[in-house]
């Protein structure tokens, strides 16, 4: 289906917007404080106090002024019915098999939730084991499978409230059907049932850092902690029980470009492996031996494996060498290595031996991203799921190169009504930046349309074709979507993700204003009809753009975001981005984190372009304080006279774990506000 824009929307958002009730007012403090011999002034920090009565009361006040503004945009009747028929659709995780059995997350087209199933078989028949829609009257608690244990008799799954980081671990018996244990609420990194099923190991965030702890299930002693003692909250621990649960191989991370090794025999010290190295060192078991995903001289990822008996580097063997394109990750089942690379920000999956001899390559239908890969090295074959713009989600079983369709989502899209390009770029420094449009057939240069561009650009994640009922919808009504590859990602290894951190963040923000700057020149749209979107790191990125180059756009969602870059990491996991961003503690990373640090660069009188902030109460990972102070600060220094909104959610949080309405109701808003502003 296809929609038209009203060449007469803009003069209507302009009257609109001459006539717009002013935002809620809010109290300005004299708070100033000297960071490294600069006066740092922070009018709004009253507003980092959550709970206090006037945030709240705030908050509230900041709710109703967004609701009576989106009321003002047209009426779009057909655009949430068309959201449920793309996103109303069955949908599934890769099962986790054991013995036997397999375990996986699947949401009907109807329900509201994902909810936890099992087969008796590969073609066994579905059994629901959790259904979370009777935990919650309004949807807001969810499951999700976390491990079973070998045999398949016993299952340990999550229970999350909203969009918390936080669960319950729950353990639970297959057989009879019943609880036998449930941890309590924490941040979970990692667990793994024993062999005899009596206990677990797992790890979870403390106030003091990252520890790993010993479980008996039904004890009611405290739980034995066993490694991670002196770490502090700038790492996360990951483990894997090897030699029949006699030894323990962990992987301690410090940021997105390090990590270490440690071999613990059980009830002994743990040993340092992989010293003083810096690289990523990701293990994963074989039988016999580990393989480890590492970049270490290699940027783009090799393979190399070890045994427990010989775990020191220096008798490491080469099984896949580093090639052209990124190694992402690796599966281990049915005695082969599934690799899945990253080649020119596409999916390619390719098989091998356990000793490095190539078995061929996965064939998908069309350039897209393997959303997810699940198997085990005692599993008969691997569990690929692909999607693509066009392509919900199917979910491959691989026993070699010619793997079968196991789950086959479908979707009312018709892949003709959609034109995939991939183009290149300069930056600013010259550097050549691809980026995926997707737009109509019909489109061409020289008719400025509406468009949506979108970025992450940080942490080593690697941006690719995906399926979103809100992008699809966004181009069904005319819109183009730009999404560039910024540098900070990962999409072309070590290299280009080391480009855009720390005091190299402006490559990024730069890369993306040259995508908004290449669209325009290219007469793709015009300031007037382009807008931004980015969540989290995306958010910090939109903020940047905003405030450095505010003339490019005409509206910003900008989604559970940093924007406080001399106090973000004061908050929630915000020490654990600091190998990511840098400090303001440190007076050379305070600097560059002043210079953009999108809270700090706001303008008295500048037009700023219309935003849309959005967070919520339950964002236990990114403080949600970021938002509310910058949507204070952004509705008192605009002189554009554009809509500085904040939609503050007090039940949700950071994570997708949001039921089908909801999803469509946040959807529908945005997608609102964006077709308002740009004239959609």
């Amino acid at each position: 289906m296809r929609y038209a824009f009203a060449l007469l929307l803009p003069l209507l958002v302009m009257t609109a917007c001459s006539s717009a009730p002013k935002p809620p007012s809010t109290r300005v403090d004299a708070v100033t404080e000297t960071l490294h011999g600069v006066e740092i002034r922070d009018p709004y920090r009253w507003l980092e106090d959550q709970d206090s009565p006037e945030t709240r009361a705030w908050i509230e006040a900041q709710n109703a002024h967004t609701e009576q503004m989106l009321r003002r945009a047209p009426e779009y009747p057909d655009l949430e019915a068309r959201l449920e028929q793309l996103l109303r659709l069955d949908d599934a995780d890769p099962p986790l098999e054991a013995g036997g059995r397999y375990f996986y997350m699947k949401r009907a087209a109807g329900a509201e939730l994902p909810v936890l199933h099992m087969r008796r078989g590969l073609e066994g028949q579905d059994e629901v084991l959790i259904d979370p829609h009777p935990l919650s009257e309004d949807r807001t608690t969810s499951v999700e499978l976390r491990d079973a244990s070998d045999d398949g008799k016993l299952l340990l799954y999550g229970v999350r409230v909203g969009g918390e980081d936080e669960i319950e671990l729950v353990a639970y018996d297959i057989d009879s059907r019943r609880e036998i244990d449930r941890l309590p609420k924490a941040r979970i990194l990692d667990q793994e049932i024993e062999k005899d099923r009596g206990g677990l190991y797992y790890g979870r965030m403390t106030a003091a850092g990252p520890r790993v702890y010993h479980h008996r299930f039904g004890q009611k002693e405290p739980d034995r902690e066993v490694f991670g003692e002196g770490f502090g909250t700038d790492r996360w621990i990951s483990f894997h029980l090897v030699d029949d649960d006699r030894t323990i191989i962990f992987e301690a991370s410090q940021g997105w470009d390090r990590s270490e090794l440690y071999l613990m025999p059980v009830g002994r010290e743990a040993r340092l492996l992989t010293g003083d190295t810096h690289a990523v060192f990701t293990p994963v078991r074989a039988g016999g031996q580990m393989l480890v995903l590492t970049d270490w001289k290699a940027p783009k990822g090799r393979l190399m494996s070890f045994t427990t008996a010989r775990p020191d580097p220096a008798s490491w063997r080469e099984v896949i060498p580093e090639g052209d394109a990124k190694l992402e990750e690796i599966r281990v089942a049915g005695g082969r290595v599934f690799a899945h690379y990253i080649e020119n920000a596409v999916s390619r999956v390719r098989v091998f031996t356990l000793d490095g001899k190539s078995q061929g390559e996965i064939l998908f239908p069309t350039q897209g991203t393997v959303r997810a890969m699940g198997g085990h090295w005692r599993s008969p074959g691997a569990f690929i799921a692909f999607t693509s713009f066009q392509l919900p989600l199917v979910i491959y079983h691989a026993t070699g190169s010619d793997p079968k369709p196991w789950f086959d989502a479908k979707a009312p899209v018709d892949p003709a009504a959609f034109t995939v390009r991939q183009v290149s770029y300069a930056s600013k420094d010259g550097t050549r930046i691809p980026m995926f449009l997707l737009h109509g057939p019909d489109v061409k240069p020289g008719t400025p349309r509406p468009t949506l561009l979108s970025g992450y650009g940080g942490f080593n994640v690697s941006r690719t074709p995906q399926y979103s009922s809100y992008i699809l919808s966004w181009v069904e009504r005319g819109g183009i979507f730009a999404m560039p590859n910024l540098r900070g990602g990962g999409e072309f290894g070590e290299e280009w993700h080391q480009a855009g951190i720390l005091d190299r963040k402006q490559n990024v923000f730069d890369d993306f204003i040259a995508a908004a700057e290449w669209l325009i020149a290219e007469g793709y749209t015009s300031p007037e009809k382009l807008a931004i979107s980015g969540r989290s790191n995306g958010g910090l990125l939109v903020g940047a753009a905003l405030t450095q180059r505010p003339e490019l756009f005409r509206a910003v969602i900008c989604g559970v975001p940093l924007l406080d870059m001399l106090r973000y990491h004061k908050f929630l996991l915000g020490a654990l981005w600091v190998p990511e961003y840098g400090s303001a503690d440190d007076p050379e990373q305070f600097r560059y984190l002043h210079a953009y640090s999108p809270y700090h660069r706001v303008k008295p009188g500048t037009a700023y372009p219309a935003v849309l902030f959005v967070t919520g109460d339950a964002d236990t990972r990114v403080a949600p304080l970021h938002a509310r102070k910058m949507a204070a600060l952004l509705q008192s220094a605009t002189g554009s006279g554009h809509p500085v909104l904040l939609r503050y959610d007090t039940k949700f949080g950071h994570t997708s774990s949001l039921p089908v309405s909801k999803q469509v109701e946040d959807m529908a808003a945005e997608l609102r506000f964006l077709l308002w502003q740009t004239g959609g």
